[in-house]
């Protein structure tokens, strides 16, 4: 359900803005991406987990809480960020 240390290390490299990003809104929206991937998952065998799904609509909001601040701020960086995650059609 959560990530592995490895993987949150490879996502955190993979959308670093410089060297020692690891808060930047981009990397933020990739981890909580992630975590929403494994938990969708997990509910594909556990149907009845609903503690769980109460923390994956919190995490879905936290995301769209963060897309909606950078598509405000620089939509361009909005517009990678979706592309390469592809969350949005």
């Amino acid at each position: 359900m959560s990530i592995s240390a490895d993987r949150k290390t490879a996502v955190i490299k993979e959308y670093a803005q410089s060297a020692n990003d690891s808060g930047s809104p981009e990397v933020q929206i990739a981890i909580l991406t992630e975590r929403i991937t494994n938990l969708t998952e997990h509910f594909k065998t556990h149907k009845k987990d609903n503690h769980s799904r109460r923390g994956l609509l919190v995490m879905v909001n936290n995301r769209r809480r963060l897309l909606d601040y950078l598509k405000s701020v620089e939509e361009a960086r909005y517009t990678t960020i979706i592309g390469k995650l592809g969350i949005r059609k």
